[in-house]
């Protein structure tokens, strides 16, 4: 039963990095000289809108009930539940494209000097994703989904990018104070070749990563899925009662 508790370790990890770059973000909120760069309650909705962030608590929350489910059914060897299958195909979605877009348009880009926690930037953005691209591989009990399971992982990104772009217009940016602040400079049409349009063109894009992804790692769990139920009807072997 080595696997669940290092799902417990990987959700913890997530959430430590999570709240060390929150400690660092209030911290410099808090002796910033400006009255847009000091107002806590935007720069705490703002920690909190990023994708990377609710992603990885997201995950975190996942792993702990998966690794908790396991735990407590360590004799059995039955497929995990329907509900945390496909939670666990949306958390493991979104790391994976979280990685992706991170480390080729967001990496490299100049942030502002001790804004970012390096260690906790490359657990969430790296090892966190590559850990749940390996758990679509070989974590064990894994239950086939629907291929339309793929279809449901697209829901919470869609309703995030609206919420981002309904709301960045009416927050001053902390950093800079000019009216509006977008988490990701690519849903920023003020500095998008194209505006709006620009900005679309990105959401598309990733929507359709999103969406491969998401059938990518179904495919993955159905293949798996299919194995375990065969090995388990297979002449010799008997179901557990």
């Amino acid at each position: 039963m080595l696997y669940p508790i290092v799902r417990l370790l990987v959700a913890a990890a997530a959430v430590v990095a999570v709240f060390a770059q929150f400690e660092r973000s209030l911290s410099l909120a808090l002796v910033s000289p400006t009255p847009y760069g000091s107002h806590i309650p935007t720069m705490v909705t703002n920690f909190f809108s990023f994708f990377t962030i609710q992603s990885n608590l997201a995950t975190a929350v996942v792993l702990a009930i998966a690794a908790i489910w396991a735990l407590r059914r360590r004799r059995d060897t039955t497929p995990e539940p329907w509900g945390i299958a496909l939670a666990v195909t949306c958390v493991t979605t979104y790391m994976v494209v979280t990685g992706i877009v991170y480390n080729t348009l967001l990496r490299g880009i100049e942030q502002a000097p001790g804004a970012v926690v390096g260690w906790s930037n490359e657990i969430l953005h790296v090892w966190v994703p590559v850990f749940l691209l390996v758990d679509a591989l070989i974590g064990y009990r894994r239950r086939a989904l629907p291929w339309r399971a793929a279809l449901i992982v697209a829901i919470y990104p869609i309703a995030w990018a609206l919420y981002t772009l309904v709301r960045a217009p009416y927050i001053t940016n902390p950093g800079t104070g000019v009216p509006y602040w977008y988490p990701y400079p690519f849903l920023d049409p003020n500095v998008v070749a194209g505006g709006y349009l620009g900005v679309i063109g990105y959401v598309v894009g990733i929507a359709v990563a999103i969406v491969t992804v998401a059938f990518g790692v179904v495919a993955v769990g159905r293949w798996r899925g299919a194995r375990v139920a065969a090995s388990r009807t297979a002449p010799g072997v008997q179901s557990p009662h």
